[in-house]
């Protein structure tokens, strides 16, 4: 089973390792597009208008700005310790055997394309959706990249992605797609709605409790089954797995 989680905006603060070493990174058919990447991000970052080009808050854009300027020579950490979003802290890899984790579990990124929970990088700001001159959109700059270099064996995908991450790489079948919706009562009828901040917690949750119990379906109905084993109300519709939350 692989599992495909987006980054989270929030990182750690710092590093502490050896500075970057791309040759070190898994999936090193993606090393010419990060090099690209990269040279594109150092420029932008030299802009006056640095800020509006990678779509920072004015509050946050300052230090993201310097770390992106210090991505090539600032300490490094494992990815495993370098996202601590809402859907890394559900994760909660700490409780995880390491192994398992660094297996089954792949990164995407905008500014690496994909990595390993054990890949070494420092802290930086780039999301997916970012344009980055003279290229352009981030997506399409990955995408044949991605088309190459992530080959993955025929295990089951789950993909946990947001929708610009998911955009850059088709998973190949057998895959399901998780998604999450809130169901309320209204009227007496049932009804359904998009939740965005729960949909990361309960991602990472499942994301966790499937991990934890060692669980490895290899078709979808198995995945159905190991997700709504561990407690979690789940359908399958078509390539979808949907996680419904009641209040």
């Amino acid at each position: 089973m692989h599992i495909l989680l987006p980054p989270s905006e929030k990182k750690a603060a710092e590093g502490d390792g050896p500075p970057l070493d791309l040759a070190s990174l898994s999936f090193p058919g993606l090393n010419p597009a990060r090099k690209r990447v990269l040279s594109a991000l150092a420029k932008a970052c030299r802009r006056a208008d640095a800020a509006e080009v990678l779509g920072l808050p004015p509050g946050q854009a300052d230090e993201a700005i310097a770390r992106n300027r210090a991505v090539r020579k600032a300490p490094t950490m494992p990815a495993a310790r370098l996202y601590t979003g809402v859907l890394y802290d559900n994760l909660d890899l700490a409780d995880l055997d390491a192994e398992a984790a660094a297996r089954q579990i792949i990164v995407f990124s905008g500014l690496w394309g994909a990595l390993r929970l054990t890949d070494r990088v420092p802290p930086y700001r780039l999301a997916m959706g970012v344009s980055l001159p003279p290229g352009g959109g981030l997506g399409a700059s990955w995408r044949p990249a991605m088309r190459k270099a992530l080959l993955l064996d025929d295990d089951l995908v789950v993909d946990m992605r947001s929708g610009p991450y998911a955009s850059v790489w088709k998973a190949p079948a057998p895959a399901v797609a998780v998604r999450v919706f809130r169901e309320r009562l209204a009227d007496g009828v049932a009804k359904r709605t998009v939740v965005s901040h729960m949909a990361k917690a309960t991602r990472g949750r499942i994301a966790h409790d499937l991990i934890k119990a060692g669980a490895a379906p290899r078709t979808p109905e198995g995945l159905l089954k190991a997700v709504a084993d561990l407690g979690h109300t789940v359908e399958l519709n078509g390539t979808n797995l949907d996680v419904i939350l009641h209040d």
